[in-house]
């Protein structure tokens, strides 16, 4: 068993916004690691970072940023952690680092991890189901990971030691760790998670400029989630685009056969259709406890 306090000396996170920003005070809640090290774009996000104690230092070079650490957390968008792994995999040879993520698709992630960092680099696939649609550091939250599922996606070529020690690290955060592979994951994922929110922009998109006024509550609620960042919404259908583009079909194989229980006013059809929409939705609260 690993000692809990300061898990690792020095964390390096990339990306220093609401993800980022969040683990920071949640490794500093926890005291796993000595010092927190945020690595931006911004100067403006990481003087946010630090003024809210989610960070001990700030820097706008990766290079320095992850010179000495033993942790580097990657909280960038998709396209932002193959990017800092390209770069990483150049000239960063510091044996015994472990390397972890927080990406909403894994299979391209971990591909190009196991692809460009060199052999000593300890690379680990994690992907924390948490997310808002707030962004930046001053919203960031020391609770966000707590009571959270993450989804770890080791594998044959994963070492063991990191694997471990990245297991037990999220689980000092408070997570709910299971284990899958990058594929399966992206499958999973694709429909409970990616689908919803592609589906809340779609049914935003649909509504025209001016019915919105109009919205009640249950439209709110329905596209909460339309108001996430675009920018890691793009990068995550982009990455995924087999499992996205499968799960987009079975949605309109769905729409369709409810349109045609209207077309043809087809009273059981629909009452049907909509109990079992209500049945699969009432076993998502049975599995969660709700």
């Amino acid at each position: 068993m690993f000692i809990r306090k300061q898990l690792f000396r020095r964390v390096a996170i990339v990306g220093a916004g609401f993800m980022g920003a969040s683990l920071g005070l949640a490794i500093k809640k926890h005291g796993l690691a000595k010092e927190v090290i945020g690595i931006g774009r911004h100067e403006t996000s990481l003087r946010e970072a630090t003024d809210v104690g989610a960070i001990d230092e700030g820097t706008l070079d990766l290079k320095k940023g992850v010179q000495g650490a033993d942790l580097i957390m990657l909280a960038t968008p998709v396209s932002g952690i193959l990017e800092t792994l390209d770069i990483l995999g150049k000239d960063f040879r510091r044996g015994g680092v472990i390397v972890t993520d927080v990406g909403s698709t894994k299979a391209a992630i971990v591909d190009k991890a196991e692809k460009v960092l060199h052999h000593s680099v300890l690379f680990v696939g994690s992907h924390p189901l948490v997310g808002s649609e707030k962004k930046g550091p001053a919203c960031a939250s020391d609770k966000l990971y707590e009571g959270a599922a993450c989804i770890m996606t080791p594998t044959q070529k994963t070492n063991r030691l990191a694997r471990d020690k990245i297991k037990y690290f999220w689980g000092q955060l408070g997570c709910q760790v299971k284990m899958m592979e990058p594929h399966e994951h992206d499958e999973a994922l694709a429909y409970v998670s990616h689908l919803p929110h592609l589906s809340a922009f779609a049914i935003i998109r649909a509504i025209p400029d001016q019915f919105l006024e109009h919205a009640a509550q249950g439209l709110k609620d329905t596209t909460r989630v339309a108001a996430s960042d675009p920018e890691v919404w793009r990068d995550i259908a982009l990455s995924n685009p087999k499992h996205v583009l499968k799960s987009l079909d079975e949605m309109v194989r769905a729409i369709a056969v409810m349109r045609k229980a209207i077309v043809s006013k087809d009273r059981e059809a629909l009452a049907e259709f909509f109990r079992q929409a209500k049945a699969r939705r009432e076993r998502i609260e049975k599995s969660h406890g709700g």
